[in-house]
């Protein structure tokens, strides 16, 4: 034990003596988390939708079928009352429930002001204000054409919007908790995936090759600083969110803990992968990256991962980043806890397991 611990030491005091290393460590992390908290703007694709109708009448009808004939709107569900909205809002089956109320024919008719409510996903505040933007449109539509053949209130139909998660739609809610994943990410990918490629390139992983060390030492070594680096890299980000940005963390912080523990472990694995494969620096930051970019449009941080196309979305089942995103929002909006999200910790601990064998596997044959 005595002997892996210097080892570790070593593995640390040859990071932190790297200029340039410790550029990369405080510098980038702490850049991007300003620019992207302040700059970053989504787009919205489709927009999932399910339809409670409790009106008998025939406006309640029209209204519905308004929603669903527009381009930007796809119904995915009916129901007969409020009870199931929560389950598929929850599980992202649908961005937004039309609640139509049953007097809601009978209060137009009357020349009363009828209120037409909307429960919308708020963990995704620009999608959120997109989607009742295209709700507001097709209501006044509706409410133009209610006027010109009934007449009655200028406003027949009014929105009663309940953006849930993010009763305000602030987007900076929806955008910092992702970047809590991706720059842990960027940082622990590039710590691990320059570790056993630097050595090799100095010349001193040779000598590692006749010391005592069996290969999986090696590489519990080279990945104990990525693992303790990324974990203080996400705590940081975690209190910059919550202390400077104003993000609510309402779920539960050993499910966040836990989330965070799993997926640097994951990312370490991809990153001692890359390092072994490398032959050099280069190669390793090429090699990095090249797996960075694609993995961070997969998982979720900017664009919802239900309209990719459907090859694409059983890619992302291999990134760990997907499961991270729905860890982060999940107990910085939702108030998740660990049962919550036990079906995305088992996914980490799956391909942490299987990187890590894949790294091991990679450097004995290197060093064979």
């Amino acid at each position: 034990m005595a002997a892996l611990l210097a080892l570790i030491r070593k593995e640390f005091l040859a990071l932190l003596r790297d200029k340039a290393s410790r550029f990369v460590l405080i510098g980038p992390p702490l850049i991007q988390l300003l620019v992207f908290s302040y700059a970053a703007t989504f787009d919205l694709n489709n927009i999932p939708f399910v339809v409670i109708n409790e009106d008998p009448g025939f406006a309640g009808r029209q209204v519905v079928a308004r929603f669903a004939g527009a381009p930007a709107f796809r119904e995915v569900a009916a129901l007969p009352s409020t009870a199931g909205v929560a389950a598929l809002i929850d599980r992202n089956d649908a961005l937004l429930a039309i609640h139509v109320d049953r007097t809601f024919t009978r209060s137009l008719l009357a020349g009363r002001p009828a209120p037409l409510q909307i429960v919308i996903d708020g963990r995704n505040s620009n999608t959120a204000a997109i989607a009742l933007s295209y709700a507001s449109d097709i209501v006044l539509g509706f409410d133009a054409e209610w006027v010109a053949a009934h007449g009655g209130a200028s406003t027949p139909a009014v929105l009663d919007v309940r953006a849930w998660y993010n009763p305000n739609l602030l987007s900076r809610w929806f955008v910092v908790p992702g970047i809590v994943g991706l720059l842990t990410f960027v940082v622990t990918i590039l710590v691990s995936g320059l570790s056993v490629v630097r050595e090799r390139e100095a010349g001193t992983f040779d000598q590692l090759l006749v010391t005592p060390y069996r290969p999986w030492e090696i590489l519990l070594a080279k990945a104990t600083p990525g693992l303790l680096i990324g974990s203080a890299e996400a705590a940081l980000i975690v209190a910059v969110a919550v202390f400077w940005f104003g993000v609510p963390l309402i779920g539960s912080l050993a499910a966040l803990a836990l989330g965070l523990e799993l997926f640097l472990v994951s990312a370490i694995g991809i990153g001692l992968m890359i390092s072994s494969l490398a032959a050099t620096q280069q190669q390793g930051l090429l090699g990095a990256f090249l797996f960075l970019v694609p993995a961070i449009i997969l998982s979720g941080f900017a664009t919802p991962i239900a309209n990719m196309p459907r090859a694409v979305q059983y890619v992302t089942y291999v990134n760990p980043m997907r499961y991270l995103m729905v860890i982060l929002r999940g107990t910085f909006l939702e108030g998740d806890g660990i049962a919550d999200l036990a079906g995305q910790y088992w996914p980490l601990a799956l391909l942490g397991i299987g990187s890590l064998a894949a790294a091991t596997i990679l450097a004995r044959r290197r060093m064979s």
